[in-house]
């Protein structure tokens, strides 16, 4: 954990992602005082591909394109 004032914090703005990064966190101080907390992001489950997701969903009996067309047609 590293504790940085804001105006260490601007700074240190073009090299966020890397700081952030190297430390784990941040405590970010006003006039000393923590103001805020900054921790890297860890995503906790990995995407989904679009082959799985198209895989659970059903299948239209009339192709979108038909649906699409009718719908500009008569609307």
């Amino acid at each position: 954990m590293r504790r940085v004032s804001i105006r260490e914090m601007r700074g240190a703005l073009p090299g966020l992602e890397e700081l952030v990064q190297r430390e784990g966190e941040l405590v970010i101080t006003r006039r000393g005082r923590p103001i805020a907390r900054m921790v890297p992001f860890e995503r906790t489950r990995p995407m989904p591909s679009h082959a799985d997701l198209r895989s659970t969903m059903r299948r239209l009996e009339v192709p979108s394109e038909n649906l699409i067309r009718e719908d500009r047609d008569n609307g």
